[in-house]
């Protein structure tokens, strides 16, 4: 008699699994952003989101006051910050010094990118990683050095996914390859860029899943309330944003409007995205929380319940 396989002594899980929380910010530019970023980051705070990602400029601009930010998140907040880390420009050695620094700093989630190329057409620089999977590595050996000091546990490494065709990529295929190779270089999890269109969430995990990628792919939505963002995304993704969204925008006559408008379009996006599988929703909060409240609001996501540690490290309960 043969032993039980492993699907009889483990039965199938009855339970599904919540569905992930995160968002983006960018640090500040000044005094007075910082002190709207904060009142947005206490408004986020409140609904205990999985992890709050951290940008910063292109070329590595604004990367100490990135830090600062991410320093001031793990400090004063019960979030968990993600922080983003571009290779373009930057040699191992120096990767390998903001690596520690950020996991010094308590930091154990990275989204590692490729980044901007320059802009003039020039060389990234001699010795400088050129692509993000060649940065995924380099983390994986920085962590394996620090094992010991992080009691033998794993950075979360994140990347980013296209559901449309990359500007600088032959095709939509070639993109979902480099996804595979992201995956073999020790990717956990991937986010997307912003899409406008409901299939295209879905057309990219079904590409994704027969090329053998098996990373969890979460859709990254942007509220999809300000025309003019609309617009330059739409330039920069090479992607043409709805016309109908956009003429009901430019036709809104109060900022009410557009922002019901908007609110509506993303919430339908999302949850096409959620309808298709996606185990999660990263929101590109633009370092604005109106919008993304009424969004998650609307969403009425299945999350799990949490405790909140308060700035003085007893727990309260929410």
């Amino acid at each position: 008699m043969s032993p039980p396989s492993l699907i009889d002594t483990h039965p199938p899980l009855s339970e599904t699994a919540p569905v992930a929380l995160s968002y983006e910010l960018f640090p500040p530019r000044s005094p007075a952003a910082a002190e709207s970023l904060w009142t947005t980051i206490r408004e986020l705070e409140a609904t205990s989101p999985d992890y709050v990602s951290v940008t910063y400029g292109a070329s590595g601009s604004n990367r100490d006051t990135a830090v600062d930010l991410i320093n001031r998140l793990l400090l004063e907040t019960t979030l968990r910050p993600l922080a983003h880390l571009t290779c373009v420009g930057n040699t191992p050695q120096e990767l390998a010094g903001i690596i520690g620094q950020l996991l010094d700093t308590g930091v154990r989630g990275i989204l590692a990118l490729r980044g901007d190329l320059p802009k003039d057409g020039a060389s990234p620089g001699d010795g400088s990683l050129r692509y993000a999977q060649d940065l995924i590595d380099l983390i994986r050996r920085v962590e394996q050095r620090r094992s010991a000091l992080l009691c033998a546990g794993k950075i979360a490494v994140g990347v980013a996914a296209y559901p449309t065709r990359h500007p600088e990529s032959p095709s939509e295929a070639h993109d979902v390859e480099v996804l595979l190779a992201k995956q073999r270089s020790g990717a956990d999890f991937a986010i997307t860029q912003v899409f406008f269109h409901a299939g295209q969430y879905a057309d990219l995990l079904t590409r994704a899943r027969r090329a053998g990628v098996t990373i969890p792919i979460i859709p990254g939505v942007m509220p999809l309330t300000s025309l003019r963002r609309l617009k330059r995304l739409g330039e920069l993704t090479g992607v043409e944003p709805a016309a109908d969204l956009t003429e009901r925008l430019a036709a809104a006559d109060t900022d009410a409007d557009r922002l019901r408008i908007g609110v509506n379009a993303t919430v339908d996006l999302a949850n096409a995205a959620l309808d298709a599988g996606a185990p999660g929703i990263h929101l590109y909060t633009f370092n604005e929380h109106q919008s993304a409240l009424q969004v998650l609001d609307k969403l009425a996501l299945p999350r799990p319940s949490r405790r909140a540690i308060g700035s003085a490290g007893r727990r309260l309960a929410v």
